[in-house]
């Protein structure tokens, strides 16, 4: 705990664990004032310069467009506008390397700038946001693009939008800028710490929180005693907001600008493993981020350009600028005097946490806030890596209180299970622990490898269970049409068998009143039979009564029963009858006589 008992007003302070002190080279580049970079021939705008889904372009090829005008609208919740940074042609929608660690191309849109710069048409500026709704200053700030400027690019509508399950007590601006050889930010506090801290009240009216700290590095003296007086100028415009600003002084120790560093060095608080800080009641946000909320609110300006350092000793001027967003790197080089002496690695970024490119022709994002240029001397050849030797310096200089050996060896035996129980997404990529490695192991990369194959494992398991989920859909459906078409046909046997019944039973009553009748006439007939009685002649008998005393007759009859020799002698002969010849001259079997046919021998044999 940095606390002071002999200065009560002082802010209260904690220590995270572990933390290096590095050289800050500051120097090189903070003791001009900034500039505004030359206009380039051409912008080259990615659509995609946050984290999230891309943005949906809305202009096509040939189109003149004006600065400020929409290039391409937020496409999802977790997205970001992208804006026209000057007026001009567009002569490309295509794919174009964009600062990245992959070095991958993606869509962006090429403006051929007409030198004019003329603004197009802005929205209304919001002078009374004290009175506004929280909702109407997201959406504005959505709709300006903007993203937090630190490094993350995280949409900031989103991250002003905790929820009401998740009340916010504290903003947190960051304003520490811990990296060496940056200080875009230090710049921008000094030149705009009004527009910084009217940002910070807009802020104030969308999250509803009870203070504000403003954590800025000792290092950086000017830079605190402008946003004090800033702060206590803005009482006038933000009225009882202002007394809820402090800036705060705090040491200088890398990575003191990480967010979760910042919340602890400033609250006490620990943001819990995989979670984000407005679970604790707290949201970061930093102070380019908040000028750019300044801007678009009060000014209705979209967010179009920042500042970048441009430092390194392979540069001849180091010094800050006010860029363009798709403004070549290579253009703010070539202002700054171009490159001078041995030129061994060209980063985007801090030396600690940027990554390096190959081509200074990359554009600049909204997450570009230094070009540096380093000389070998700066950037030496560690040589190869050695065996770790177990000596624990990367556990006692971690940030995040990780044990970074044994992620080192779970990454390198490719153990992604293992590596993850060791809490690897809580790893901020900080660099401390290879700085620390006496054995100069690049223990990030590893760290950055396991994470991207996590990544895609995740990926494949979600398509995997998407993919069963349609399955087991569709095998949900093909039962259904099955039951339904099962049930279609029973109610149609249902309904003929309903119908041939009642057919049924009409045929049925039409008989039975048929036979009635037939009954009826009968008795009819035989009561006037009976009425004039007549004797019938013995050959006017019916046909059936002379079938019945015919068969009669037969049956009284006697059979006559052959003796057994005549019966064999009959048939000793009827073997050896000769064979009528057929059409053919083949002889026909003659058809043998059935037992039916001689009753009397049958009889015999019995």
């Amino acid at each position: 705990m940095l606390f002071s008992v002999l200065n009560p007003n002082r802010q209260r302070l904690w220590r995270f664990h572990g933390g290096v002190h590095l050289p800050d080279e500051k120097a090189l580049s903070n003791a001009a004032a900034s500039v505004r970079a030359p206009l380039p021939a051409q912008l080259v705008v990615p659509l995609q310069q946050h984290i999230g889904a891309p943005a949906d372009v809305v202009v096509k090829v040939g189109e003149r467009v004006l600065k400020g005008q929409m290039l391409a609208k937020p496409q999802g919740y977790v997205s970001a506008s992208v804006h026209a940074p000057s007026s001009g042609v567009v002569s490309a929608i295509e794919l174009r390397p964009i600062p990245h660690p992959s070095g991958l191309r993606a869509p962006c849109v090429v403006i051929d700038t007409d030198g004019a710069d003329a603004w197009g048409e802005l929205p209304e500026p919001m002078p009374d946001f004290q009175q506004r709704d929280p909702a109407a200053l997201r959406e504005r700030i959505r709709q300006s693009g903007i993203v937090g400027m630190g490094g993350a690019s995280f949409p900031s509508s989103v991250k002003l939008n905790p929820g009401p399950d998740q009340p916010i007590e504290t903003l947190v601006i960051n304003g520490a800028e811990c990296e060496p050889y940056i200080t875009c930010d230090d710049l921008l506090m000094r030149e705009r710490a009004a527009d910084i801290v009217d940002g910070i009240g807009v802020m104030l009216r969308i999250v509803g929180a009870k203070r504000c700290l403003i954590g800025i590095e000792d290092n950086k003296p000017k830079a605190i005693a402008d946003m004090r007086e800033a702060v206590v100028a803005a009482r006038g415009r933000l009225g009882e907001a202002a007394d809820r600003l402090r800036v705060v002084e705090i040491p200088t120790l890398y990575p003191s600008g990480g967010e979760k560093q910042l919340i602890r060095i400033l609250t006490g608080k620990e943001v819990p493993s995989h979670g984000i800080p407005a679970q604790i009641g707290v949201v970061c946000q930093n102070v380019g981020t908040a000028c750019a909320v300044a801007d678009a609110v009060l000014r209705g300006r979209p967010l179009i350009e920042r500042y970048v350092t441009v430092t390194g000793r392979a540069v001849a001027e180091p010094r800050n600028y006010r860029v363009c967003i798709g403004t070549p790197a290579a253009d703010l080089v070539a202002a700054s005097g171009g490159y001078v002496g041995e030129l061994e690695k060209l980063v985007v970024g801090g030396p600690m946490m940027g990554f390096r490119i190959d081509d200074d022709a990359l554009p600049i994002t909204k997450a570009a806030n230094c070009i540096l240029a380093l000389t070998p001397d700066e950037s030496p050849d560690p040589g190869e890596p050695q065996p770790c030797i177990r000596c624990g310096r990367c556990a006692e200089a971690c940030p995040a209180n990780l044990l970074p050996q044994q992620l080192y060896w779970h990454a390198r035996a490719k153990d992604l299970d293992k590596v993850q129980d060791y809490n690897l997404f809580d790893c901020i990529e900080c660099g401390c622990c290879a700085v620390v490695c006496p054995s100069h192991i690049p223990l990030v990369q590893y760290y950055r490898y396991a994470k991207t194959e996590s990544w895609a494992r995740e990926r494949e398991k979600r398509a995997s269970e998407h993919a069963r989920e349609r399955h087991a859909a569709r095998e949900a459906r093909l039962e259904r049409l099955e039951r339904e078409r099962k049930a279609r046909l029973r109610k149609k046997k249902e309904a003929v068998a309903a119908k041939g019944g009642a057919g049924q039973d009409a045929k049925q009553a039409a008989i039975k009143a048929a036979r009635e009748r037939a009954a009826q006439k009968r008795a009819g007939e035989q009561a006037d039979a009976g009425a004039k009685p007549t004797e019938e002649a013995p050959e006017s008998k019916a046909p059936a009564d002379k079938v019945r005393e015919a068969k009669a007759s037969v049956d009284k009859a006697p059979v006559r029963k052959a003796p057994v020799d005549e019966v064999a002698v009959d048939k000793t002969a009827a073997e050896k009858a000769p064979r009528a010849p057929n059409n053919t001259g083949a002889v026909a079997a003659q058809p043998a006589r059935s037992p039916q046919a001689r009753p009397e021998v049958r009889a015999e044999s019995q």
